[in-house]
């Protein structure tokens, strides 16, 4: 699906996501508005995830089953890229994580497949944008975003998390070289 026509699809998608009867705690998930934005942006060409969102099959049918019960939409996702830093990144958002939610363990995998991406996170998340993935990174990681007082971009921001810890103090993100956007994200920092 190309063009124009994605964002109807999307938003239908995400729509019907949403409408899916799921019960209890799953219901008042703060995260399953932004997963269904991500599964619905996926499924309409939208990101870097590739299948199953980086969880494996298992997890991504229970993800599924928890939050969208009778859903399974259909999409051709990207092939996964092999992120050298993925175990590092999982580790630093796992010892941030608010263990508020079940989910929240969805979204670090999640998120660490997307950074592999070329773009934006929250592009290559699939999300509708930029605060999304926000809200996404102050449900599930708080401190974390407390931290980012300058308002960095997300994936630069995380991967300045993660060097910092490793030690390692210049470190841009590993598609930052090529993003149109490098000259405004690599300008002064507030």
């Amino acid at each position: 699906m190309n063009g124009p026509d994605r964002l109807p699809y999307r938003m239908l998608l995400q729509t019907e996501l949403l409408a899916a009867p799921a019960a209890g705690a799953a219901a008042r998930d703060p995260n399953r508005p932004l997963l269904a934005s991500l599964i619905a942006g996926q499924a309409a060409g939208y990101g870097c995830l590739p299948a199953h969102l980086g969880l494996g099959e298992q997890r991504h049918t229970e993800l599924m089953h928890h939050l969208f019960p009778g859903c399974l939409p259909d999409f051709a996702p990207t092939a996964a890229v092999d992120l050298p830093e993925s175990e590092e990144l999982q580790r630093l958002l796992t010892d941030h994580r608010a263990h508020e939610f079940a989910s929240e363990t969805w979204m670090i995998d999640i998120l660490v497949a997307a950074c592999a991406g070329k773009d934006h996170l929250w592009q290559d998340l699939g999300l509708n944008g930029r605060d999304e993935l926000s809200r996404l990174m102050w449900i599930n990681f708080p401190a974390l975003a407390r931290a980012n007082t300058g308002d960095m971009k997300w994936k630069k921001f995380l991967y300045r998390q993660f060097c910092a810890r490793e030690g390692i103090y210049v470190c841009p993100a590993p598609s930052c070289g090529v993003c149109a956007d490098h000259a405004k994200c690599f300008g002064p920092e507030n």
